[in-house]
């Protein structure tokens, strides 16, 4: 059963993997669309509404697909002043609770944006700003898609927490900062 557990891990792991480094890519892209609006406002007294609005266009990507790629390689801030003296059955409990309230927070996030991505697509809500961008829902769909993809990881850490219940070796990576 633990074999089984960490193979279904891997796996999710490997889709967050896979989608983490493509959504990364749009860090690139970010980076030369403001390199862009800043050269041609000061250099040519230029600017575009589309281009502005594409530069959190791409931030919306970048941040919430990438949620669960810093989750994966624990890119995130975790700090336990306590966590690390209690006794190592207490640790797996709450592994197993963190583990499980973040699913927990995954799937709500996505039953509570996806009627506001749909209702966006319903209307063709674009930008209220002439020249602006179209398909606001494309952006508004980040959110569900980031956080399914938070989901995907979260499940794969439920899973490696599970493994000590089931005679398996501790599976969750725990970065800790101890008091001492």
């Amino acid at each position: 059963m633990p074999e089984r557990l960490e193979k279904t891990a891997q796996a999710l792991d490997a889709i967050v993997e896979v989608l983490g480094r493509v959504a990364a890519w749009t860090g690139l892209a970010l980076v030369l669309v403001m390199a862009g609006n800043v050269v041609a406002r000061y250099l040519f007294h230029v600017g575009s509404v589309a281009t502005q609005e594409l530069e959190w266009h791409l931030m919306a990507p970048l941040t919430l697909l990438c949620i669960a790629y810093a989750v994966k390689h624990d890119g995130h801030v975790r700090v336990d002043v306590f966590y690390s003296r209690l006794p190592v059955a207490a640790q797996r409990v709450i592994d197993l609770f963190s583990a499980l309230a973040a699913l927990a927070l995954a799937i709500l996030i996505i039953k509570i944006s996806i009627p506001y991505v749909m209702q966006s697509y319903r209307i063709g809500e674009g930008s209220p700003d002439p020249g602006g961008l179209p398909y606001r829902f494309v952006i508004k769909a980040m959110i569900p898609a980031g956080f399914a993809l938070f989901g995907l990881q979260s499940l794969a850490s439920v899973l490696r927490a599970l493994k000590p219940f089931f005679g398996g070796r501790d599976g969750l990576k725990t970065a800790s900062i101890n008091a001492s």
